[in-house]
C-alpha cells in the first residue's frame, strides 16, 4: 500500500509538471509575455519587422540577413513578485556599433541590478506590475544560411535565430523571439518572386492566353517549392526562363511554341538540381522522361509551322534523352 501511494503521489507530479511545462510552452509567441517588438537595422534605422500582438499588426518586409547590426526593442508584461527573477538573452554576436548589449529607456521601473550589460544574457528581478520596455543589440551571424548537399550541391537553408529569449527561473523558455535568419540569394530570388507575380497578375488581366498564363503560374509554384527545399540558385532560374517578350494571346496559333521552350527549361532545371540528390534520383528521372514525350509531340506540331523552332526543340529533347540516359 506503501508503494503504490508513493507511486500515485509521484505520477501526480509528473503529470503536473509536464502540464505545467506545456501551458509555459505554448504561450511562446502569442503575446501573453512579449507583447510586441521591434526589429530595427542599427546601421540605417529601417525597421525590418515589427509586430503588436494587441492589435494583431505586422509591418516590414521581416527579411533578416546575415552580418547585420540589428536593434531587438520588446515590451515585456510583468507581474509583480520580488522574489521572481526573469532571465533574458540572445544568440547575436556582439554588436560593432553598440558598446553594450542591453538597454532600458530612461525611467524604467525596471533595473539589471548586478548584470552586466555588455554581457549577452541578464536577469530582471520583477518588482513591480508594468511593461519591461528592453533594447538589445547585436550582430546576426554569417556562413550559416548557405549549406552544402551531397553531390556539391549548395543549398540555401533559411535558420531560426534567437534574438531574445525570456526564461523563468527554473530554466524554462517562456517566451521567444526567434525569426528566420537567410542570406542575399534567397532575398534576390524573393524579389524575382515578387517581379513574376506581378506579372502573373498582368497578364491574366491583359488578354493573354489562358494556358500560358496556367503554366506561368505553374513554374511560379514549383521555383517556391524549389526554394523552400533549399535549392535557390535552381529556383532563381526557373523564374528566369519565364522572361517572355511578348506572351501569347489567346488567339495565338502559336502558342504551344513558347509553352513547350519553356517547359523544357523548367526540366533541364529540375534534372539538373535533382538528379545529383541521393534518394530523389529515379522520381524525377521519370518527371524528365515525361517531358521528353511531351516534347516530342510538340516538335511534330512546330515543324508545321516554323522548322528553325522544330529544330531547338528537337536539340532539347536530345539533351535532355542524353541527361537520363534514355
Amino acid at each position: 500500500m506503501l508503494a503504490l501511494s508513493l507511486l500515485l503521489v509521484l505520477t501526480a507530479i509528473c503529470i503536473t509538471s509536464v502540464s505545467t511545462v506545456k501551458a509555459q510552452t505554448s504561450s511562446i509567441g502569442t503575446g501573453q509575455y512579449i507583447t510586441q517588438y521591434t526589429i530595427v537595422d542599427a546601421s540605417t534605422g529601417e525597421n525590418i519587422l515589427t509586430r503588436d500582438f494587441a492589435t494583431g499588426t505586422i509591418s516590414g518586409s521581416g527579411e533578416i540577413l546575415e552580418n547585420t547590426e540589428l536593434e531587438v526593442t520588446a515590451s515585456i508584461s510583468i507581474t509583480a513578485n520580488p522574489s521572481y527573477e526573469l532571465t533574458l538573452s540572445t544568440n547575436m554576436l556582439h554588436s560593432n556599433v553598440q558598446s553594450m548589449y542591453w538597454s532600458l529607456p530612461a525611467g524604467s521601473l525596471y533595473s539589471l541590478g548586478t548584470s552586466n550589460p555588455n554581457s549577452n544574457t541578464v536577469q530582471i528581478a520583477e518588482t513591480a506590475t508594468g511593461t519591461l520596455v528592453i533594447s538589445v543589440y547585436g550582430l546576426t551571424p554569417s556562413g550559416v544560411v548557405e549549406q552544402s548537399a551531397p553531390g556539391g550541391i549548395t543549398m540555401n537553408v533559411p535558420t531560426p535565430i534567437s534574438l531574445l529569449t525570456l526564461t523563468d527561473p527554473t530554466g524554462t523558455v517562456i517566451d521567444q523571439i526567434k525569426p528566420n535568419l537567410i542570406n542575399g540569394d534567397i532575398v534576390n530570388y524573393l524579389n524575382l518572386l515578387s517581379q513574376k507575380e506581378t506579372s502573373l497578375k498582368s497578364y491574366q488581366s491583359s488578354g493573354v492566353a489562358p494556358g500560358f498564363t496556367a503554366m506561368y503560374a505553374n513554374v511560379i509554384n514549383a521555383s517556391e517549392t524549389l526554394n523552400n527545399q533549399g535549392f535557390t540558385d535552381g529556383a532563381i532560374s526557373m523564374l528566369n526562363a519565364l522572361n517572355v517578350s511578348v506572351p501569347p494571346t489567346a488567339s495565338s496559333q502559336a502558342f504551344f511554341i513558347p509553352v513547350a521552350v519553356v517547359l523544357a527549361v523548367v526540366a533541364v532545371v529540375f534534372a539538373f538540381m535533382f538528379m545529383r540528390v541521393r534518394g530523389r534520383v529515379t522520381y524525377f528521372q521519370l518527371v524528365v522522361e515525361d517531358q521528353i514525350k511531351d516534347l516530342e509531340g510538340l516538335t511534330m506540331r512546330a515543324s508545321r509551322t516554323d522548322r528553325t523552332v522544330s529544330a531547338g526543340l528537337e536539340s532539347v529533347k536530345d539533351s535532355l534523352k542524353r541527361l537520363v540516359g534514355a
